[in-house]
Protein backbone atom coordinates (compact mmCIF):
# COMPACT_ATOMS: atom_id res chain seq x y z
CA UNK A 1 0.00 0.00 0.00
CA UNK A 2 1.44 3.62 -0.23
CA UNK A 3 2.50 5.36 2.58
CA UNK A 4 -0.48 7.23 3.98
CA UNK A 5 1.73 10.05 5.45
CA UNK A 6 3.62 10.46 2.65
CA UNK A 7 1.00 10.63 -0.09
CA UNK A 8 -0.43 7.81 -3.09
CA UNK A 9 2.49 7.88 -5.36
CA UNK A 10 4.82 6.93 -2.29
CA UNK A 11 5.10 3.02 -1.80
CA UNK A 12 6.21 0.97 1.50
CA UNK A 13 8.67 -1.28 -1.02
CA UNK A 14 9.93 -3.11 2.24
CA UNK A 15 6.43 -4.27 2.08
CA UNK A 16 5.84 -4.00 -1.67
CA UNK A 17 8.44 -6.24 -2.72
CA UNK A 18 7.57 -9.15 -0.64
CA UNK A 19 5.04 -10.50 -2.97
CA UNK A 20 4.05 -11.18 -6.53
CA UNK A 21 5.36 -9.15 -9.42
CA UNK A 22 5.07 -10.39 -12.91
CA UNK A 23 7.18 -8.99 -15.50
CA UNK A 24 4.03 -7.99 -17.24
CA UNK A 25 3.83 -8.61 -21.20
CA UNK A 26 3.00 -6.19 -23.43
CA UNK A 27 -0.38 -6.13 -25.37
CA UNK A 28 0.29 -5.17 -29.35
CA UNK A 29 -2.44 -4.45 -31.70
CA UNK A 30 -2.26 -5.10 -35.02
CA UNK A 31 -0.50 -1.88 -36.64
CA UNK A 32 1.76 -2.46 -33.75
CA UNK A 33 0.71 0.27 -31.27
CA UNK A 34 -0.26 -0.42 -27.87
CA UNK A 35 -3.33 -2.80 -27.22
CA UNK A 36 -4.66 -0.30 -24.22
CA UNK A 37 -7.80 -2.41 -23.94
CA UNK A 38 -5.58 -5.79 -23.21
CA UNK A 39 -3.49 -3.30 -20.72
CA UNK A 40 -6.56 -2.73 -18.53
CA UNK A 41 -7.55 -6.48 -18.87
CA UNK A 42 -4.09 -7.57 -17.69
CA UNK A 43 -3.21 -5.42 -15.05
CA UNK A 44 -6.97 -5.96 -13.84
CA UNK A 45 -6.32 -10.27 -14.31
CA UNK A 46 -3.18 -9.90 -11.99
CA UNK A 47 -4.33 -7.47 -9.14
CA UNK A 48 -7.24 -9.60 -8.75
CA UNK A 49 -4.76 -12.73 -8.90
CA UNK A 50 -3.51 -11.03 -5.62
CA UNK A 51 0.41 -9.45 -7.07
CA UNK A 52 1.26 -6.54 -5.18
CA UNK A 53 3.23 -4.86 -8.06
CA UNK A 54 3.67 -4.63 -11.74
CA UNK A 55 6.82 -4.81 -13.68
CA UNK A 56 6.24 -3.10 -17.06
CA UNK A 57 9.28 -2.90 -20.21
CA UNK A 58 10.96 -5.48 -18.83
CA UNK A 59 12.04 -9.21 -20.52
CA UNK A 60 8.62 -10.66 -20.72
CA UNK A 61 7.60 -6.69 -21.83
CA UNK A 62 10.11 -6.88 -24.22
CA UNK A 63 11.40 -3.65 -23.08
CA UNK A 64 15.04 -3.90 -24.72
CA UNK A 65 13.17 -4.55 -28.58
CA UNK A 66 10.05 -1.96 -27.80
CA UNK A 67 10.28 1.61 -29.96
CA UNK A 68 11.13 4.42 -28.04
CA UNK A 69 7.54 5.40 -28.64
CA UNK A 70 6.44 1.82 -27.74
CA UNK A 71 7.90 1.93 -24.24
CA UNK A 72 6.50 5.33 -23.41
CA UNK A 73 2.71 4.29 -24.97
CA UNK A 74 3.16 1.17 -22.57
CA UNK A 75 4.39 2.75 -19.48
CA UNK A 76 1.41 5.55 -19.46
CA UNK A 77 -1.16 2.79 -20.85
CA UNK A 78 0.24 0.63 -17.38
CA UNK A 79 0.17 3.44 -15.16
CA UNK A 80 -3.60 4.68 -16.09
CA UNK A 81 -4.57 1.04 -16.20
CA UNK A 82 -2.81 0.62 -12.42
CA UNK A 83 -4.53 3.55 -11.11
CA UNK A 84 -2.56 3.82 -7.96
CA UNK A 85 -4.21 0.30 -7.21
CA UNK A 86 -0.29 -0.86 -7.07
CA UNK A 87 3.59 0.31 -8.27
CA UNK A 88 4.36 0.26 -12.07
CA UNK A 89 8.10 -0.55 -12.05
CA UNK A 90 9.68 -0.01 -15.28
CA UNK A 91 12.55 -1.44 -17.06
CA UNK A 92 15.31 0.53 -18.88
CA UNK A 93 16.99 -3.06 -19.73
CA UNK A 94 19.37 -0.83 -22.67
CA UNK A 95 23.08 -2.11 -23.38
CA UNK A 96 24.60 1.32 -22.59
CA UNK A 97 24.11 4.58 -19.82
CA UNK A 98 23.11 6.65 -22.33
CA UNK A 99 20.09 4.97 -23.90
CA UNK A 100 19.30 3.82 -20.28
CA UNK A 101 19.39 6.83 -19.34
CA UNK A 102 16.78 8.63 -21.68
CA UNK A 103 14.80 5.66 -20.65
CA UNK A 104 14.71 6.35 -17.02
CA UNK A 105 13.60 10.14 -18.02
CA UNK A 106 11.10 8.83 -20.24
CA UNK A 107 9.59 6.00 -17.61
CA UNK A 108 9.44 9.00 -14.21
CA UNK A 109 7.91 11.85 -16.52
CA UNK A 110 5.26 8.89 -17.61
CA UNK A 111 4.52 8.07 -14.00
CA UNK A 112 6.29 4.96 -13.12
CA UNK A 113 7.06 4.33 -9.55
CA UNK A 114 10.45 3.00 -9.80
CA UNK A 115 12.74 1.49 -12.29
CA UNK A 116 14.36 -2.06 -12.62
CA UNK A 117 17.81 -2.03 -13.76
CA UNK A 118 20.59 -4.67 -15.13
CA UNK A 119 24.26 -4.82 -16.30
CA UNK A 120 24.74 -3.27 -19.78
CA UNK A 121 25.87 -5.59 -22.44
CA UNK A 122 26.97 -6.50 -25.70
CA UNK A 123 30.54 -5.05 -24.96
CA UNK A 124 32.32 -6.04 -21.92
CA UNK A 125 32.29 -4.50 -18.66
CA UNK A 126 32.90 -5.71 -15.11
CA UNK A 127 32.05 -4.26 -11.72
CA UNK A 128 32.71 -1.34 -11.55
CA UNK A 129 31.43 -0.63 -15.06
CA UNK A 130 28.32 -2.06 -13.92
CA UNK A 131 28.17 0.14 -10.70
CA UNK A 132 28.97 3.45 -12.74
CA UNK A 133 25.84 2.56 -14.90
CA UNK A 134 23.45 2.33 -12.09
CA UNK A 135 24.74 5.18 -10.03
CA UNK A 136 24.13 7.20 -13.38
CA UNK A 137 20.64 6.16 -13.66
CA UNK A 138 20.16 6.75 -9.59
CA UNK A 139 21.25 10.60 -10.47
CA UNK A 140 18.99 10.63 -13.27
CA UNK A 141 16.26 10.44 -11.66
CA UNK A 142 14.57 10.47 -8.54
CA UNK A 143 12.54 6.82 -8.63
CA UNK A 144 13.54 3.97 -6.12
CA UNK A 145 15.63 1.12 -8.11
CA UNK A 146 15.18 -2.64 -8.28
CA UNK A 147 18.55 -4.89 -9.34
CA UNK A 148 18.04 -7.42 -12.36
CA UNK A 149 20.48 -10.01 -12.85
CA UNK A 150 19.96 -11.60 -15.72
CA UNK A 151 23.47 -12.77 -17.33
CA UNK A 152 21.46 -15.24 -20.00
CA UNK A 153 20.38 -11.99 -21.74
CA UNK A 154 23.40 -9.68 -20.55
CA UNK A 155 26.02 -12.27 -20.61
CA UNK A 156 27.77 -10.14 -17.52
CA UNK A 157 26.09 -11.08 -14.44
CA UNK A 158 25.29 -8.65 -11.54
CA UNK A 159 27.96 -10.48 -8.83
CA UNK A 160 26.84 -10.54 -4.89
CA UNK A 161 30.40 -8.05 -4.36
CA UNK A 162 28.99 -5.91 -6.89
CA UNK A 163 25.29 -5.68 -5.57
CA UNK A 164 26.64 -5.58 -2.23
CA UNK A 165 28.55 -2.17 -2.74
CA UNK A 166 24.94 -0.91 -4.75
CA UNK A 167 23.07 -2.12 -1.51
CA UNK A 168 24.62 1.20 0.35
CA UNK A 169 22.53 3.67 -1.72
CA UNK A 170 19.04 3.17 0.42
CA UNK A 171 17.07 4.43 -3.34
CA UNK A 172 18.70 0.10 -4.01
CA UNK A 173 15.72 -1.45 -2.97
CA UNK A 174 16.38 -4.97 -3.64
CA UNK A 175 17.36 -7.20 -6.36
CA UNK A 176 15.81 -9.91 -8.92
CA UNK A 177 17.73 -12.84 -9.58
CA UNK A 178 16.89 -14.45 -12.46
CA UNK A 179 20.20 -16.71 -13.22
CA UNK A 180 18.15 -19.62 -11.42
CA UNK A 181 21.63 -20.40 -9.51
CA UNK A 182 20.86 -21.09 -5.87
CA UNK A 183 24.62 -20.55 -4.51
CA UNK A 184 24.34 -16.94 -5.81
CA UNK A 185 20.69 -16.41 -4.34
CA UNK A 186 22.39 -17.18 -1.30
CA UNK A 187 25.06 -14.82 -1.44
CA UNK A 188 22.91 -12.10 -2.30
CA UNK A 189 20.41 -12.99 0.81
CA UNK A 190 23.41 -12.75 2.66
CA UNK A 191 23.36 -8.61 2.46
CA UNK A 192 19.99 -8.55 4.26
CA UNK A 193 22.39 -9.14 7.28
CA UNK A 194 23.50 -6.03 6.82
CA UNK A 195 20.70 -4.53 5.28
CA UNK A 196 17.24 -6.46 6.06
CA UNK A 197 15.01 -4.16 4.40
CA UNK A 198 16.94 -5.10 1.31
CA UNK A 199 14.58 -7.66 -0.47
CA UNK A 200 15.70 -10.20 -3.00
CA UNK A 201 13.55 -11.90 -5.15
CA UNK A 202 13.16 -15.05 -7.96
CA UNK A 203 12.33 -14.60 -11.46
CA UNK A 204 13.25 -17.94 -12.47
CA UNK A 205 9.86 -19.92 -12.00
CA UNK A 206 11.96 -23.78 -12.10
CA UNK A 207 13.77 -22.99 -8.30
CA UNK A 208 11.39 -20.66 -7.03
CA UNK A 209 10.05 -23.07 -3.95
CA UNK A 210 13.65 -23.56 -3.00
CA UNK A 211 14.49 -19.93 -3.04
CA UNK A 212 11.71 -18.86 -0.77
CA UNK A 213 11.82 -21.39 1.61
CA UNK A 214 16.29 -20.40 1.44
CA UNK A 215 14.41 -17.20 2.80
CA UNK A 216 13.58 -15.46 0.01
CA UNK A 217 11.52 -12.27 -0.08
CA UNK A 218 9.21 -12.38 -3.30
CA UNK A 219 8.97 -13.46 -6.93
CA UNK A 220 8.73 -12.00 -10.75
CA UNK A 221 7.33 -14.47 -12.51
CA UNK A 222 6.92 -14.67 -16.17
CA UNK A 223 4.08 -17.60 -16.45
CA UNK A 224 2.78 -15.35 -13.74
CA UNK A 225 0.93 -13.43 -16.92
CA UNK A 226 -0.95 -16.09 -17.54
CA UNK A 227 -1.76 -17.97 -13.69
CA UNK A 228 -0.61 -15.64 -10.95
CA UNK A 229 -2.23 -16.90 -7.75
CA UNK A 230 0.30 -20.11 -8.32
CA UNK A 231 3.02 -18.10 -6.95
CA UNK A 232 0.94 -15.56 -4.40
CA UNK A 233 -0.09 -19.03 -2.99
CA UNK A 234 4.01 -20.19 -3.01
CA UNK A 235 4.42 -16.77 -0.87
CA UNK A 236 2.16 -17.51 1.42
CA UNK A 237 2.34 -21.40 2.03
CA UNK A 238 6.42 -20.49 1.99
CA UNK A 239 5.27 -17.83 5.04
CA UNK A 240 3.79 -20.57 6.68
CA UNK A 241 7.15 -23.13 6.71
CA UNK A 242 4.44 -25.27 4.91
CA UNK A 243 7.18 -27.73 2.56
CA UNK A 244 4.60 -29.55 1.76
CA UNK A 245 2.30 -27.17 -0.31
CA UNK A 246 5.43 -25.74 -1.39
CA UNK A 247 6.65 -28.09 -3.10
CA UNK A 248 2.96 -29.19 -4.88
CA UNK A 249 2.92 -25.67 -5.99
CA UNK A 250 6.65 -25.99 -7.61
CA UNK A 251 5.13 -28.80 -9.39
CA UNK A 252 2.24 -26.85 -10.53
CA UNK A 253 4.49 -24.23 -11.45
CA UNK A 254 6.66 -26.24 -13.86
CA UNK A 255 4.41 -27.80 -15.72
CA UNK A 256 2.60 -24.69 -16.68
CA UNK A 257 6.20 -22.90 -17.72
CA UNK A 258 6.39 -26.24 -20.55
CA UNK A 259 4.68 -23.84 -22.61
CA UNK A 260 7.66 -21.83 -23.21
CA UNK A 261 9.00 -24.67 -25.21
CA UNK A 262 6.25 -24.58 -28.09
CA UNK A 263 7.31 -21.28 -29.96
CA UNK A 264 10.54 -18.89 -30.23
CA UNK A 265 11.29 -16.45 -27.56
CA UNK A 266 8.61 -15.33 -25.86
CA UNK A 267 5.72 -16.03 -28.50
CA UNK A 268 4.64 -18.76 -26.46
CA UNK A 269 4.04 -17.11 -23.54
CA UNK A 270 1.76 -14.00 -25.67
CA UNK A 271 -0.21 -16.64 -27.22
CA UNK A 272 -1.03 -18.22 -24.05
CA UNK A 273 -2.51 -15.15 -22.50
CA UNK A 274 -4.69 -14.59 -25.99
CA UNK A 275 -6.09 -18.19 -25.18
CA UNK A 276 -7.55 -16.91 -21.63
CA UNK A 277 -8.66 -14.17 -23.31
CA UNK A 278 -5.57 -10.87 -23.06
CA UNK A 279 -4.31 -9.69 -25.82
CA UNK A 280 -3.90 -10.80 -29.03
CA UNK A 281 -0.81 -13.25 -29.15
CA UNK A 282 1.06 -10.90 -31.00
CA UNK A 283 4.85 -10.30 -29.94
CA UNK A 284 7.30 -8.13 -31.41
CA UNK A 285 9.44 -8.69 -34.89
CA UNK A 286 11.24 -10.64 -35.63
CA UNK A 287 9.94 -13.48 -33.73
CA UNK A 288 6.92 -15.62 -35.34
CA UNK A 289 3.52 -16.75 -33.80
CA UNK A 290 3.67 -20.46 -32.75
CA UNK A 291 2.56 -23.13 -35.38
CA UNK A 292 -0.89 -24.95 -35.35
CA UNK A 293 0.90 -28.02 -33.61
CA UNK A 294 2.90 -25.94 -30.47
CA UNK A 295 -0.30 -23.74 -30.21
CA UNK A 296 -2.47 -27.21 -29.58
CA UNK A 297 0.66 -27.81 -27.18
CA UNK A 298 0.11 -24.62 -25.42
CA UNK A 299 -4.19 -25.11 -25.26
CA UNK A 300 -3.26 -28.93 -23.70
CA UNK A 301 -1.36 -27.40 -20.82
CA UNK A 302 -3.71 -24.06 -19.86
CA UNK A 303 -6.25 -26.74 -19.95
CA UNK A 304 -4.42 -29.14 -17.66
CA UNK A 305 -5.11 -26.16 -15.16
CA UNK A 306 -8.50 -24.96 -15.90
CA UNK A 307 -7.57 -21.74 -17.19
CA UNK A 308 -9.18 -21.81 -20.69
CA UNK A 309 -12.97 -22.02 -18.89
CA UNK A 310 -13.51 -18.78 -18.65
CA UNK A 311 -12.83 -18.09 -22.59
CA UNK A 312 -13.85 -21.12 -24.13
CA UNK A 313 -17.14 -19.74 -25.63
CA UNK A 314 -15.38 -17.30 -26.69
CA UNK A 315 -12.63 -19.08 -29.39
Amino acid sequence: MPDSEAGPTTWNWADILRGVIPPLITPLNAGGGIDAEAVGALVDHLLAGGCSGLFVVGGCGMGPWLTTTQRGETIRAMVRAAAGRAPVLAGVMLPSTGPAREAAWQAEAEGADALVVGSPFYYEVEGDDQRRHIEALLEATRLPVLLYNIPQCTVHPLLPETVSILAHEPRVVGIKDSSGALANFQRLLAIKDRRPDFRVLQGDERVMAACMLMGGDGLIPGVGNVQPRYFVELVGAAGRGDVQACRRLQERILDLWQLFAYGRGLSALYTACAFIGIGNGRSVEPWLAPDPAQRQAIENILSRHGLLAETAGKR
